[in-house]
């Protein structure tokens, strides 16, 4: 544990240091994001955020790859150095997006490669725990790798809406998945807590937790598409590594829980970014758009119109992604589920109640009842 710890630290004290450099770089640069109809902001803010995020990731990946045991994860095969080179690629796409807007296909292009070549250097789907494990041609598995990458960085692009919002959202999926991939790599025979998804997970929380100070509202610094494309991207590559290796005996040894969970926390745990993405496609294709044309309908804009402020409905989107992705993972590290269940359940009510209750209690000219 130590070893992640310093990961982490490296990852976050980098990003943190950086993004006050990548700020003045986008100010000479004129990379800014302009104020449009769709947009919270008032002004035009700087971007190019994930630019400093990915030097953080690649300075976490250097220091691992010098310890004795994390270094050991880079040595039995090229998978980090896989997910290394397609950060690389999706940052510089989402960079050059953030100088000069780019065209949906050719960013969609990039997202492909960056997922083949981490594909093809051993982060990939080798197996579905369907009813058991389930082995598809390699083709077919490498498909859906790539398939489930673009979807990962597409569903971050699309909640990255509101100061904070995206950073912490994937700061609590990394840590859900942290614990989860930790969790489960214990019962493995022989017990190796140090993997590549573990490991990955790790310095992700770190390029958030240092992001996320310059990137609070007011936000000095947006991250961009290098930095909402790069975090979707190191999601996938954490999610995939764990979930296409996995045997459902490794996550639960009740049979129904084992048949169920090895596929629904790694969704559940990116749950609300795979919502949000959900209902735009569906609501644009219903009304004849094309499903990436932009609106004012994500969840963090019905926040906004159901009464909350800009960082109450950060906040409250925040306890949402905690509720379900530590949520499901609470099934596979709690003994009893009846346990977790009702902890869920109790937690999701207090979610659902703040998310309704406090837009009317704060409203003007609501005053609390006395009591005598």
């Amino acid at each position: 544990m130590r070893e992640y710890l310093l990961v982490l630290m490296v990852a976050a004290v980098v990003t943190y240091a950086a993004t006050p450099l990548l700020r003045a770089v986008a100010v000479r640069l004129g990379a800014f994001t302009p104020v449009r109809d769709r947009d919270v902001h008032s002004a035009p803010i700087p971007r190019l955020g994930g630019v400093a995020i990915f030097l953080g990731f690649a300075a976490s990946m250097l220091a691992a790859s010098h310890l004795p045991f994390l270094g050991q994860v880079f040595v039995l095969g090229p998978e980090l150095k896989g997910v290394l080179y397609g950060a690389a690629i999706v940052c510089l796409i989402g960079a050059i997006d953030d100088i000069r807007e780019m065209d949906w296909l050719t960013k969609m292009g990039g997202q492909m490669i960056a997922a083949g070549i981490m594909a093809f250097s051993g982060i990939q789907l080798f197996q579905l725990p369907i009813g058991g494990v389930t082995v598809l041609p390699t083709p077919i598995m490498v498909g859906l790798t790539v398939f489930a990458v673009v979807v990962f960085t597409n569903a971050v692009n699309f909640i990255d809406g509101l100061d904070g919002l995206a950073a912490g959202v994937v700061v609590i999926a990394a840590t859900s998945f942290f614990i989860y991939s930790y969790g489960i790599s214990r019962t493995f025979d022989p017990p190796n807590v140090f993997s590549s998804a573990t490991l990955i997970s790790a310095a992700l929380i770190g390029c958030c937790l240092g992001f996320l100070p310059h990137n609070y509202h007011p936000a000095r610094l947006f991250m961009g598409d290098s930095g909402a494309l790069l975090l979707g991207l190191l999601l996938a590559a954490a999610t995939i590594s764990t979930t296409g290796n996995v045997t459902p005996s490794q996550v639960s040894t009740n049979p129904v829980a084992a048949t169920l969970l090895p596929l629904v926390v790694p969704l559940a745990i990116i749950l609300l970014p795979l919502v949000d993405i959900l209902l735009a496609v569906v609501r644009r294709t219903r009304r004849g758009e094309r499903p990436w044309q932009p609106d004012k309908q994500h969840l963090h804009h019905r926040m906004l119109q159901i009464g909350h402020g800009h960082r109450r409905a950060v906040l409250l989107l925040w306890l949402w992604a905690a509720v379900t992705s530590l949520g499901s993972v609470s099934f596979v590290l709690v003994p009893d589920p009846l346990v977790a269940a009702i902890g869920v359940l109790v937690a999701v009510v207090v979610a659902g109640v703040l998310t309704v209750w406090l837009p009317r209690w704060s409203a003007p000219g609501h005053r609390p009842r006395r009591i005598a």
